[in-house]
């Protein structure tokens, strides 16, 4: 084997094979230096709020204001004076419960003190006046200035974290309240440069700026696929988007509802079952309008459980807004434009609710309405998103969550809805209510990516596709329940008269279950066709692919896979090309860790179970070695291993030299030359150890997106 690499001096060096260099401190990114420089005093390192938290149970935008306040750099030195500042201030005015008689004992000693509390307003009519309440410090009946009151109307609705001074004087009357309000100041910026933030977003790639966001939003980027991202970014939506109805329902501690209690002073996260009618809406009483007049977001919480009781007034009331933005309780016609979120949890697989009954299956009674579903916009697939885990969270720098807040609620006036129209039409049959969905979807991401309206048609077509296929899931779910509902075809084309149908991700992986009752669609009781080799719909775990004797009824061609499919494994995608070969030949320049190798041995076992073990094949790998001295060692110990393991199975396995480039592919000695998109790197990580399923099988895990053509060499 030519430029043939030899492992046996690897081999003789005393170091276990999960050593490595010693990791030198961590230093800000590239990509952490330019934030720094484009966005001066309105980023922070996102794992200071961990640092500076302690027991003050306080949201992340309060945090990171303080922190923006103080630490918003770069410099170690600044960051550390600013983290130990933010402690003090925390330590000094944060009010615990358990301690307000203690603040309001400083508060009469010093005669002013500084607090950072949960305020609320309310009109006392009587004495006309208005008074606020502190939720921790305890005190009621406080006289605030009716300018500070109206100039803050979301203090009228709800509690708001404020600093405030709060000074003290007694009086002999009873009826006076001791405590008076020196000053508020509600935890938000009051201004900033909307020109500059445009003008800094053309400095970054379309991959930097995405990873700029997914670092605001507190995650390590390097954790992520692009689909992935997008998926979080969507939970952004309805912070630019007015009345965006957003749902997302998928398995627990997946994050859901995160964003809205802690990523923007402008969202309000409350429980789904806690609300009602006067609170959301209006109250009849007095004529106050509820949270959807003085919050951009209202998210449900728990807004799953299909025996929760409902208020049937409620729903209906619901349905109306979130068709028209316009709600009345009999006296007049309100109109708001809050966005409406809702998320809970599932408690059955995909599969499972395909096959018995729908992805809205978990939703109460009163809601699992086709009415009500047609008004929302996109339906996040929560059993896409990962487990939240320690080490997804980023250290790395983004902006400060009250800036990007502020940013995107003054792109709330925008509407970028029709810029894909330059390149591409959607589908003529997609109804007015399916074209808002997609429409409001589109804009909203297009306003959180490319605000600067710079952005490529491939760019653009990528997101046109990520917002039909959300409205489509919902829509193909609604028709589960009315089938008097026409099917609609869902996709896009180009200009020049292409056509690119739109399908979700789960109608890919579970056609059978998807189509359920469609006409032509296989029955539930029947089983699935085995198929030779991969088909043009996609690979899915519920129609596995066998290998078969007559080598000519392979696929040949061309295949996709997306980001997040299971159902994946190099059995189906290899195996009835290798099966029979005696020489197998793998150019992969990147099997260089740890988990590369594990694939390559994954790869390598499924042929030795394959061949009669009497038989022997030869396996040529060529592959590229790592430039630092440490990290080769760490790769030339693995490969050594790996041959040494292959023979005892009956494989001799020959390591040579990548000839350079990174074209990706197998050949065999049978005639078959399989392209490789990414090599046989094609899963996500897996972080779940022995006790993950995907670590026993590789159809449980989650695919990156890679794309595999099938070649016949000799006939």
């Amino acid at each position: 084997m030519s430029d043939h690499i030899d492992l046996t001096e690897a081999a003789l060096i005393e170091q276990t094979p999960d050593e490595g260099p010693a990791d030198a401190v961590a230093e800000p990114t590239m990509l952490d230096r330019k934030i720094n420089a484009r966005f001066p005093g309105a980023v922070v390192r996102k794992d200071l709020v961990k640092a500076v938290k302690g027991n003050a149970i306080v949201p992340s935008y309060v945090l990171e204001y303080l922190l923006g306040q103080f630490a918003a750099t770069d410099d170690e030195a600044t960051i550390q004076e600013g983290i130990e500042k933010v402690r003090r201030i925390l330590a000094e005015h944060y009010v615990h419960r358990n301690e307000s008689e203690l603040v309001k004992s400083k508060i009469r000693e010093k005669g002013r003190f500084r607090v950072i509390d949960r305020v609320s307003v309310a009109l006392n009519a009587k004495d006309d006046l208005y008074e606020a309440s502190f939720a921790n410090l305890g005190i009621r009946g406080v006289v605030i200035d009716p300018g500070t009151a109206t100039s803050n109307p979301k203090l009228l609705v709800s509690e708001v974290w404020c600093l405030c001074d709060i000074e003290y004087f007694h009086s002999d009357d009873p009826r006076t309240v001791p405590w008076i309000l020196g000053s508020l100041k509600p935890i938000q910026m009051s201004n900033f440069d909307y020109h500059g933030y445009l003008d800094a977003r053309q400095a970054f790639t379309t991959d930097e700026w995405i990873d700029l966001l997914i670092q605001s939003i507190g995650f390590n980027p390097e954790m992520f696929g692009r689909r992935a991202k997008l998926l979080q970014l969507t939970r952004l939506v309805p912070f630019v988007e007015r009345n965006y109805n957003l749902v997302e329902l998928g398995p627990k501690g997946t994050g859901k509802s995160h964003i809205y209690s802690e990523f923007s002073p402008h969202g309000m996260l409350i429980s789904g079952g806690e609300i009602t009618v006067p609170k959301l809406f209006v109250n009849n009483a007095n004529g106050k309008i509820g949270l959807v007049g003085y919050w951009d977001v209202v998210a449900f919480d728990e807004f799953a459980g299909k025996k929760k009781r409902t208020d049937k007034a409620l729903v209906d009331i619901m349905k109306n807004y979130m068709a028209n933005k316009s709600f009345s309780r009999g006296v007049r016609p309100e109109s708001a434009e809050a966005s409406m979120v809702f998320v809970g949890n599932t408690s059955h697989t995909v599969p499972y609710m395909l096959k018995h009954s729908d992805l809205f299956d978990e939703l109460p009674e009163s809601y699992h309405d086709p009415a009500y579903l047609d008004r929302l916009h996109f339906y996040i697939p929560g059993w896409e998103v990962d487990t939240i885990r320690g080490e997804m969270f980023s250290s790395g720098y983004g902006f400060v969550v009250d800036y990007i807040a502020e940013v995107l609620k003054s792109m709330r006036n925008l509407d970028y809805s029709d810029r894909y129209q330059r390149y591409f039409t959607l589908g003529s049959d997609i109804s007015t209510r399916d074209r808002d969905g997609i429409h409001k979807t589109f804009s909203g991401l297009m306003k959180l990516l490319y605000p600067h309206e710079q952005a490529t048609a491939e760019e653009i077509e990528e997101i046109l596709r990520f917002a039909i296929e959300g409205r489509k899931r919902v829509k193909d779910q609604i028709l589960r329940l009315d089938d008097t509902m026409a099917a609609v075809k869902f996709g896009y084309q180009s200009l020049g008269g292409e056509w690119t149908a739109v399908t979700t991700l789960e109608e890919d992986e579970y056609p059978r279950h998807y189509h359920r009752g469609r006409p032509g669609a296989a029955s539930d009781d029947q089983e699935p066709v085995d198929l030779v080799g991969p088909t043009t719909g996609a690979v899915g775990s519920e129609a596995p692919v066998v290998s078969a004797p007559v080598k000519e009824e392979l696929f040949q061609g061309h295949r996709d896979f997306v980001e997040n499919q299971r159902g994946i494994s190099f059995d189906t995608l290899f195996m009835p090309y290798l099966r029979g070969a005696t020489e197998i030949e793998l150019h992969d320049p990147y099997i260089r860790m740890s988990h590369q190798g594990r694939n390559l041995v994954e790869l390598l076992a499924l042929i030795a179970s394959a061949k009669d073990p009497a038989d022997e094949v030869t396996f040529k790998l060529f592959t590229g070695l790592e430039v630092d001295p440490g990290y080769q060692i760490k790769q030339l110990q693995m490969l050594n291993q790996i041959v040494q393991g292959a023979a005892q199975q009956g494989i001799k396995v020959e390591v040579g030299k990548d000839p350079g480039g990174h074209d990706r592919w197998i050949r065999t000695d049978s005639g078959w030359r399989i392209n490789l998109g990414r090599g046989l790197d094609i899963f996500q990580k897996q972080e779940g150890g022995w006790f993950d399923f995907g670590s026993t099988r590789q159809e449980f895990r989650q695919v990156r997106a890679f794309g595999v053509t099938y070649i016949r060499e000799v006939e």
